[in-house]
């Protein structure tokens, strides 16, 4: 894949356009969900910011620097679908059975989530979420770290790190959901950075992420009723 100049390492880390883009973004929700979480208007604005940013920021860098350059391309798909989604179902099956017996123990449920997504009408919008998040974070960022000379091993660990930590900025959920939503997270983010580094192509954790967020949906509203049944 041909980088354009303008992305190209430059000495500097912040000298790529998608650091600065995609990093601003990041500290922007950061900072309205820690305002959010002190002044009591919760973390919903950080999370609209979030979803709305991160479509935006891919949109602009994929129209200005070329889509390519955010892992946004047909090259690879067949491999990335197949990775992505093979690796998914694999991860899907090992979380319910995972929940199933957390569920068994007697874990708590995550009425909040629950709330969210079903008396709030939230879970239609779940596929716009896995987007934003994936170009964002295995998208501009990743590409934008490992094209700026960064070690694959170290951009696929600070990615998943700050990727699991903005659960706790921008979930509009009780701390002990947060927490539950950041350890989902760790595995999304180092499996779907090391099949997009792999494949150069962002669609491998779209599907991954995709199919993490059905596993989700059935650990809400089936696995409970199976494991106390």
């Amino acid at each position: 894949m041909r980088v354009p100049a303008s992305v190209r390492p430059t000495g500097s880390l912040f000298a790529d356009p998608r650091i600065r883009w995609g990093g601003g973004l990041v500290g922007a929700v950061w900072l309205i969900g820690i305002l959010g979480g002190l002044t009591g208007l919760t973390e919903w604005p950080a999370l609209v910011v979030y979803v709305i940013g991160g479509l935006g920021v891919a949109v602009i860098l994929g129209r200005t620097q070329g889509w390519a350059t955010l892992g946004v391309t047909k090259a690879n798909l067949r491999g990335a679908t197949l990775w992505g989604g093979g690796i998914g179902v694999g991860l899907m099956l090992l979380d319910w059975i995972n929940t199933f017996f957390y569920y068994r123990g007697g874990g708590a449920p995550m009425e909040a989530m629950e709330t969210i997504l079903v008396g709030m009408g939230f879970l239609y919008l779940f596929p716009v979420l896995v987007l934003a998040e994936e170009f964002l974070w295995r998208g501009v960022l990743l590409f934008g770290l490992r094209d700026s000379g960064v070690n694959a091993h170290l951009t696929v660990g600070l990615t998943t790190l700050f990727y699991a930590l903005n659960h706790l900025f921008v979930a509009p959920v009780p701390l002990f959901e947060r927490w539950l939503m950041v350890g989902m997270a760790l595995p999304i983010g180092v499996i779907g950075g090391y099949l997009v580094l792999r494949t150069r192509n962002v669609w491998a954790a779209v599907w991954l992420h995709g199919l993490s967020l059905v596993a989700m949906v059935a650990d809400i509203f089936i696995i409970p009723g199976l494991a106390r049944g």
